[in-house]
């Protein structure tokens, strides 16, 4: 069966490689299967692309312009210029599905001192269409490392740009905004000149599509707990989903990780209890997969499945529920993001990665783009009221929903973590209850 974009699902790596596979340390799995990690092209550097080397120019649509020095993938970084503010994990960031079609920018001034490790990846591939740092280590100090991250860009097609003044760019996009850019060599820079004047928004294309799977698959059929109990069946909606999500996942259920635009009928014919929604890229209103993929949590919610969703996932059912989603000013990508349950009124240290935010039903946009990009006006798909259950501490954007009157609830930060605090992680335990109340027959 082939699920990745052609990649087979099965076991497609010797001994040597890691990559991935959720279910192997299951009770009850005796044949799960393993899929790749973005660090398993590092195994063997034989055939490792070119460096790209020498001046580098990175050029913003808005007129900014800043000179450095290039790495990793020989070639031009185009996308929507975009930060993150974690001190650590950069391996994770840069295999995050999240940022496909961004040009993404570390705060942090020091990036790879402990390299790239074999089986840490959050994909199979490296999504940003760029990398911009202050300085890239090209002598990292671990055991574990096999590689750089400019050998990591370099294996998957990636340019980088360093000695780049990280700090103004931050406070550049902070003020005005996520802006487009493309970096190069600096004796190309009328050729990037010309690029930029006719580059479009990557969330003009269908970015869900870029990054899920084709098939589905169970990735820990048999699954039993320590007494030898079958696991719930859930289905999971692949919109960009990070790996740790699925080993959590794989820890509490056995779980049909699915294409984005699996139809309802289809996803009964697994035999799920449950419902999961992954986050991925860029806007939640496009109509392509990501559409798909609101109607299929609308009918999981009408029918009275268990369901939750992760960012992407959150905003999908918020456009489910009638609500709008809008583009924010320049979002929130960080390891330390502070969130307000309000119900309990405890504060959640969260990682987060978004650009996109639910519109306040109360308050409307909060930390809006100066492009005022917004979701037309929809209607309830699944007829239940939802309220708002989480909000970001600093401006007060919602965080996360509850569905009156159903076992459903979404978050948009990341309660796996990988990078960032484990806070929010027992969140799934919360979904995992929600999943045996609903088995058990409770009201």
């Amino acid at each position: 069966m082939d699920g990745l974009h052609g990649i087979p699902l099965m076991s497609m790596y010797g001994s040597t490689h890691s990559g991935f596979a959720p279910g192997r340390h299951n009770y009850g799995v005796t044949n799960a299967p393993q899929f790749q990690d973005a660090a398993d092209a590092l195994f063997d550097k034989s055939n490792l692309p070119q460096k790209a080397s020498g001046e580098g120019i990175l050029l913003l649509a808005d007129g900014g312009r800043f000179e450095g020095t290039l790495f990793g993938a020989e070639g031009f970084g185009e996308g929507e210029l975009v930060f993150t503010t974690g001190m650590m994990g950069y391996q994770e960031s840069l295999t995050d599905p999240s940022w496909a079609g961004q040009i993404l920018t570390f705060t942090y001034p020091l990036i790879g001192n402990y390299g790239i490790h074999g089986g840490k990846s959050e994909s199979r591939a490296v999504w940003p269409k760029g990398v911009v740092v202050r300085h890239a280590m090209q002598d990292p100090d671990h055991r574990d490392s096999i590689g750089t991250v400019s050998e990591l860009l370099q294996a998957h097609g990636v340019p980088g740009i360093e000695n780049i003044d990280t700090r103004a760019i931050t406070k550049h996009v902070r003020e005005l905004g996520t802006v487009l850019c493309i970096f190069g060599p600096k004796e190309r820079e009328q050729e990037m000149l010309k690029r930029l004047e006719v580059m479009t928004s990557p969330e003009l294309d269908d970015l869900v599509d870029l990054v899920s799977i084709d098939e589905p698959v169970v990735l820990n059929a048999g699954a039993t707990d320590d007494l030898g109990h079958p696991l719930p069946r859930i289905g999971a909606l692949d919109c960009g989903v990070k790996y740790n999500i699925l080993r959590n996942l794989c820890q509490r259920f056995e779980v049909v990780w699915c294409p984005p635009d699996v139809d309802f009928e289809t996803l009964q014919g697994f035999g799920i209890e449950a419902l999961f929604c992954s986050n991925g890229p860029g806007d939640p209103a496009h109509p392509g997969k990501a559409t798909a993929a609101r109607h299929t949590l609308a009918k999981a919610v009408s029918t009275g499945l268990p369901v939750m969703g992760i960012c992407l996932g959150h905003q999908l059912m918020g456009l489910a529920s009638g609500l709008k989603t809008y583009k924010m000013r320049y979002g929130h990508r960080g390891a330390n993001q502070p969130v307000v349950d309000l119900k309990t009124r405890r504060v959640w240290i969260t990682s987060q990665n978004h650009g996109f935010a639910v519109a306040d039903p109360e308050h409307g946009m909060l930390a809006a783009h100066p492009s005022g990009a917004t979701s037309p006006e929809g209607e309830n798909l699944h007829g239940y009221d939802v309220e708002v259950r989480y909000i970001n501490a600093n401006d007060k954007t919602v965080e996360g929903l509850d569905v009156l009157g159903r076992p459903c609830f979404t978050v948009q930060f990341h309660p796996e973590a990988c990078p960032g605090p484990h806070d929010a992680e027992p969140l799934f335990d919360r979904f995992r209850e929600m999943v045996d109340g609903h088995l058990r027959g409770d009201s």
